[in-house]
């Protein structure tokens, strides 16, 4: 009974300070004044003036393109990167394994700083990959590529290898098979490794910065806002962003539990 009560304690505490500051945050979006610290009355104003702000609705569409595109490269290539290492051996496997983790546990700076040193000396030597759009996207789809594969691959270990073999043999071709049989078995793992790289790309900020070249993506923005006079649409910002992500991992969780239903 003292455990439980312990454990209630100690994650009451854990959520107040994970949620207090988003909590915080999300009311003064809505605060009439410019203040942070006292409630002058409910306002839509930041809110107005964000979607009055050009250079903010053009971070915020390069956020979208970037997240989008580099979310679909991500899952379409961790997949068929799946399918090839569930038939690797024991030990290619692992190796396999290890390199995709790097990344993840690599220090973003580093990935960051290695990826900028790469597109510009091939833009000065090839002159190709000139730092942009072009290289945001493949920059962000190289770091959502492993949790792809971490969320795609499990799926695939719990298909029944016999019933893709099953389908060979009633007639069915091999391309036709795997979307008939394999895909439909894995879509949870491909809809969380997709809904996972998008947040991730939406929300990235120190990678962005090294290869975005003069792009401003809506992260790089809020950076370039705090650095003068912090203006509440700040807050009015982070709040969309945090809404949008909050409805994806809903819309995503949701999903799940209808399919396992």
């Amino acid at each position: 009974m003292k455990s439980k009560l312990i454990y209630k304690i100690y994650m009451s505490l854990a959520f107040f300070f994970l949620y207090s500051p988003l909590l915080v945050l999300i009311i003064f979006s809505f605060n009439e004044s410019k203040s942070r610290n006292v409630w002058s009355g409910f306002s839509l104003k930041w809110y107005l003036k964000l979607f009055s702000d050009k250079e903010i609705l053009h971070a915020i569409f390069n956020t979208i393109v970037v997240a989008a595109v580099a979310s679909i490269l991500a899952t379409i290539i961790g997949t068929i990167a799946c399918l090839g290492i569930l038939k690797l051996n024991k030990f290619s496997k692992k190796l396999i394994m290890s390199i995709n983790n790097i990344p993840i546990v690599n220090p973003e700076s580093v990935t960051g700083v290695g990826l900028m040193l790469l597109f510009v000396f091939s833009y000065n030597n090839f002159k190709i990959l000139r730092p942009g759009i072009f290289t945001l996207i493949l920059s962000h789809t190289t770091f959502c590529l492993p949790y792809v594969v971490l969320s795609v691959l499990p799926k695939l270990r719990q298909i029944n290898q016999y019933i893709y073999e099953a389908a060979q043999d009633l007639g069915c071709a091999p391309f036709k098979a795997f979307f008939k049989v394999i895909l439909p078995d894995i879509m949870p793992g491909i809809a969380s490794g997709m809904v996972m790289a998008f947040t991730l790309s939406m929300d990235d900020f120190v990678i962005s910065y090294f290869t975005s070249g003069t792009v401003q993506t809506l992260p790089i923005a809020i950076y370039s806002m705090t650095r003068k006079v912090v203006s509440p649409e700040i807050n009015a910002i982070s709040t969309i962003l945090f809404a949008v992500v909050f409805l994806l991992l809903l819309a995503a969780n949701f999903k799940q539990v209808k399919i396992y239903k």
